[in-house]
């Protein structure tokens, strides 16, 4: 049974630093007719350090297209959807996943242009070299893009299913459906992530015994099905969790929902331990504090990082918001979208390993007016990429989680060289450095679960996740 305890948390407007800053650094649709538009789905920093994501619409058909973009605000599309008569897919609305050899793993959410065949799995390479994975399957769309499992294996979710709730698959060699959702253990599932329990954690929107969404846990076993399990049921006044939960440096999961709790729909922020006992840590109030919270992620501060689409302004009304949330709980805005001048309704953030944190909006920015894909809003814009720079700390992120004694692990970074010295919880390991922003390091004999460093000219940079050894 759900345990839910709610803490009174104040919003903190002095704990934004002096130094931080927002920075809009790209108006999609405004350079070009055949620009991505409307960016939406997880950005993914790739190994020369530029940043990847998708654009629901746009591209040379306006059916979707693959975009980087440098830190410093350089963009290009590398792939437009519907260039092989829409058998590659279109509307590809859940962004990218990198893989260890430097491609892209994405979704689509659709096969057709009318939108009425279901999505596919495809791979894309920093250059756009294209292939698809998994065609369209019958009677269930894809959509959300996959992540990288202990085995390997990429896991994902659809929506769908014999019971029309959803299912989890195992893309491998072979596409595998292992988990099929019904109403009575959640329904509508969002993304999943990898627990350093080496079990996967998700949520649902709806089902459940109050039909407000569960938070369910499937257990990784190599060579048999994985369990799956709900940890907890959310309640109806605390319900709708979307999108995807993250782990903390303190093992629990923080994740966010749509409904606040007692008091409509203007979403709250929540932490569930890995058994299953829920606490709301901030209830959005709609208007200052932005309403609707959409992305979460956790920083190299040790703090938690998000957006809002909606709230922000006094009174009511706002584009949306960015704020920060402690693991404690302390609530403090950074930022209120303001639409023309710097994007609407942020959906996705991360932060790129020299510290700086990276987000889109769905809508607002510049508008030139040339552009054809901004038909859908034509004087709201086409969206837009930001930063914002709190001086957080810089650190190293590995593209695997998890492995053993003898496997090769990605690293991604700033500043390495063929001096860099690379070390696992205090091992030294042997590395091969690929570029400035990227290198390959052999988990080594004596390892143990801990945190990667890497020793440059400049500093050391740390891993912003435990890396844990597999027996």
């Amino acid at each position: 049974m759900l345990a839910i305890g709610l803490l009174t948390l104040a919003v903190v407007s002095a704990a934004v630093p002096a130094h931080a800053q927002y920075s809009l650094l790209y108006n999609f649709g405004v350079s070009s007719v055949a620009d991505a538009s409307g960016p939406l789905g997880a950005i993914a920093q790739g190994e020369d350090g530029s940043l990847y994501s998708t654009g629901l619409l746009g591209g040379a058909r306006n059916l979707g297209a693959v975009w980087k973009i440098t830190p410093s605000g350089k963009e290009t599309v590398v792939y437009s959807f519907c260039s092989l008569t829409c058998a590659d897919g279109d509307l590809p609305n859940t962004g990218l996943t990198l893989r260890p050899d430097g491609h892209f793993l994405g979704t689509t959410a659709s096969s057709d242009p009318s939108g009425s065949l279901p999505g596919t799995i495809y791979d894309v390479s920093q250059t756009g070299s294209f292939s698809m994975l998994y065609p369209p399957m019958n009677g269930t769309a894809l959509g959300i893009s996959p992540v990288l499992g202990p085995d390997g294996s990429f896991y994902g979710i659809t929506s769908g299913g014999s019971n029309g709730c959803g299912t989890v698959y195992r893309l491998s060699a072979v596409f595998t459906v292992i988990h099929t959702f019904d109403k009575t253990h959640g329904c509508e599932p969002s993304t999943l992530v990898l627990g350093t329990d080496r079990s996967f954690y998700g949520t649902t929107s709806s089902g459940g015994t109050s039909n407000s969404g569960v938070v369910f846990k499937l257990t990784y076993r190599p060579g048999l099905a994985t369990l799956f399990s709900v940890i907890t049921n959310v309640s109806s006044t605390n319900g709708a969790p979307v999108g995807s939960l993250v782990e903390g440096s303190d093992g629990n999961f923080y994740g966010v929902t749509t409904r606040t709790p007692s008091s409509g729909v203007n979403g709250s922020v929540f932490q569930v331990t890995p058994n299953g006992v829920l606490t709301t840590l901030h209830a959005l109030n709609g208007t200052t504090d932005g309403g609707l919270p959409t992305a979460l992620t956790f920083a190299s501060d040790g703090n938690l990082y998000g957006t809002a689409v909606l709230g922000g302004a006094e009174g009511g009304g706002g584009v949306g918001t960015l704020f920060q949330v402690t693991l404690a709980g302390t609530y403090t805005v950074l930022y209120r979208f303001t639409g023309p001048n710097s994007g609407a309704s942020p959906f996705a953030l991360v932060q790129h390993t020299n510290g700086l944190l990276y987000g889109s909006a769905n809508v607002g920015g510049a508008f030139s007016g040339s552009s054809y894909h901004c038909d859908l809003n034509p004087n709201d814009g086409c969206g837009v990429v930001f930063s914002w720079n709190g001086n957080l700390p810089a650190f190293g992120s590995t593209v695997q989680l998890m492995g053993a004694v003898g496997s090769e692990v990605e690293i991604l970074g700033q500043g390495f060289t063929s001096s860099s010295i690379v070390s696992f919880n205090g091992v030294p390991a042997t590395a091969t450095v690929q570029s400035g922003t990227s290198l390959h390091a052999t988990v080594p004999v004596g390892a143990t679960t801990g945190s990667i460093t890497v020793t440059t000219s400049t500093g050391t940079l740390t891993s912003n996740r435990q890396f844990v050894v597999l027996p």
